[in-house]
């Protein structure tokens, strides 16, 4: 056996199914030769993503792969695996490198070598016998402690080396080790909680990965206090639910931002709290609880009065236990008038926007776009995920999925046109579920050509394109002109055009034109009918340049 093909047997033996990837890298057709799947994107930053989609559907057992040729395939890489270390997503990237010969030689590049500020473990398998422990490592890094990229350089010409006889033998699979915390922080966390005039419980992207969420709505009930979800963890707690503030990037809704603002204890869950400009201010004088896997995160950004290292889900279930021992097993059901609070804040914020969500005006603002997918898509059977900038500042408030990972929420570091391929994925991980992504015509321009990847794979997909003809709609100083009115009325910097329903029919997808208000759900409806008949959909709706957020 070659270095490659033990590669592709540890892979096989990890249960991996699937790789994305980008040509020429030798290791492609050894995953093939043991029956994993090669998925080819159209550019590297592509193949990330999608192993990015992958892993967010899964817990930290299963994993995206994603191969690339070294040199330039390796420095094309680098903005889904920044984003994916910025939001603690594990994939593997398996990369190759220049050959050992050449190795320092200016100015060749190494991907272990230069991405180790965004990756979790970065190795180079400097010779055959390597092989094992360097994969080994990385198994294990995806599994355990801070979740991210973890990177496999495999240099050009050792791919291609012999190995020991009975190499791939010696392998064994790393196991997760999950841990909890000590009971006495847990007894001290319960019984702050308990104390509080108006505690949140601030829920991360760490409640999903660990599935969790039952025991969120279960603590959430017990104690009736509301919960908050954050970009990554949206969908970690039911948006229906009564004691749900829902979620928010640097919009939200106003029940969230009353919680967030006048809370006395907050109890994070599956997060960093790592301060983000694509997120709700924490402001001082709060008490903090702050449950995560990752030590480091705790009193990183902020004062924390307990830390609760470990396992969100053996976490909730520990402070679970506690409130019950403290104020028996019904604990606060039915004593507090916190839903009816929610409910009453939900309904003033609502009444500002219905008219803009229920809009008949043309060129179609966006809300009314949300409200039509609001209302119109089977949340128990969708998946849907937004891009950066506009359509996610938009969408954020006001989309409310029900279930886990039936919404992706994603962009510490917002790489514009990630939704694609990380929509095709959530596919690949999520076959039956319909799967959209709600982007805008400058996102299409950086990931668009992967329509025709969906296509090639049988992976289909929805896309929705915000088509305004226009790039940098971020609030201007007036609803016309965007960030930057001087370079849009001398030089037309920010106009762009497209008619991308006709650009996705020459790629082999169904391409959907939607000009009236009322077409929205008729479109949506077809494209549900479509995926499911293996056809990949974009719907081309013609926007306006909507300035309104829900930012306080």
């Amino acid at each position: 056996m070659k270095v490659n093909d033990v590669v592709a047997a540890i892979l096989k033996k990890e249960g991996v199914e699937w790789v994305s990837c980008f040509p020429s890298n030798a290791l492609i057709e050894a995953v093939s030769e043991v029956g994993i799947r090669p998925i080819m994107f159209r550019h590297e930053r592509g193949v990330v993503m999608s192993a990015d989609g992958y892993s967010r559907m899964n817990t930290r057992e299963q994993f995206g792969v994603a191969i690339t040729q070294g040199h330039a395939g390796a420095e094309n890489a680098l903005g889904g695996i920044a984003q994916a270390y910025s939001d603690n997503i594990p994939i593997l990237y398996l990369s190759g490198g220049p050959s050992m010969s050449a190795y320092s030689v200016k100015p060749n590049f190494s991907p272990a070598r230069e991405y180790g500020s965004v990756s979790v473990s970065a190795e180079v398998i400097y010779q055959p016998d390597l092989v094992v422990d360097v994969m080994r490592r990385a198994f294990h890094a995806l599994r355990n402690g801070r979740s991210g990229p973890a990177i496999v350089e495999i240099p050009d010409d050792v791919g291609e080396m012999d190995v020991p006889e009975g190499t791939f033998d010696l392998y064994v699979s790393p196991k997760r080790h999950k841990f909890v915390p000590q009971h006495s922080d847990i007894k001290e966390a319960v019984k702050i909680l308990l104390g509080a005039a108006k505690p949140v419980i601030w829920s991360g992207k760490g409640v999903l990965m660990s599935q969790a969420s039952e025991e969120l709505r279960e603590l959430a009930e017990l104690t009736e206090i509301p919960v908050y979800c954050t970009m990554p963890g949206k969908s970690g707690f039911d948006q229906k639910h009564p004691l749900a503030l829902g979620s928010g990037s640097a919009a939200t809704s106003l029940q969230a931002r009353t919680w967030i603002q006048d809370s006395d204890v907050l109890l994070a869950i599956g997060s960093s709290l790592t301060k983000t400009l694509y997120g709700q201010p924490i402001p001082d004088g709060k008490v903090i609880i702050q449950s995560v896997e990752t030590v480091e995160d705790i009193n990183k950004e902020y004062s924390v009065t307990v830390g609760l290292p470990g396992d969100a889900k053996l976490t909730l279930q520990a402070l679970i236990d506690e409130v019950k021992s403290q104020i028996g097993n019904d604990g606060r059901k039915g004593q507090t008038d916190t839903a009816d609070q929610i409910k009453e804040l939900n309904e003033k914020w609502l009444s500002q926007w219905n008219e803009i969500l229920t809009s008949d005006e043309k060129p179609i603002n966006y809300y009314r776009v949300i409200h039509e997918l609001e209302n119109t898509l089977d949340k128990n059977n969708s998946i849907v995920t937004h891009d950066a900038g506009a359509p996610r500042d938009t969408i954020m408030p006001f989309y409310n999925p029900t279930l886990p990972n039936s919404y992706i929420g994603w962009g510490k570091s917002t790489h514009l046109g990630y939704g694609i391929p990380l929509m095709i994925g959530a596919k690949m991980a999520s076959p039956n579920k319909f799967c959209l992504n709600f982007m805008g015509d400058g996102a299409f321009g950086m990931s668009g050509l992967d329509i025709e990847t969906s296509v090639r794979a049988g992976v289909p997909i929805t896309t929705i394109v915000l088509n305004n003809g226009g790039m940098a709609t971020y609030p201007g100083k007036t609803r016309d002109t965007g960030a930057y009115p001087n370079a849009l009325k001398t030089f037309g910097t920010t106009k762009v055009s497209g008619s991308y329903a006709k650009i996705a029919e020459g790629m082999g997808a169904v391409g959907i034109t939607v000009t009236e208000p009322s077409d929205i759900s008729k479109a949506l409806k077809e494209a549900q009918q479509l995926n499911a008949k293996g056809k990949t959909v974009l719907i081309d709706i013609h926007v306006n340049l909507e300035p309104r957020r829900s930012i306080f």
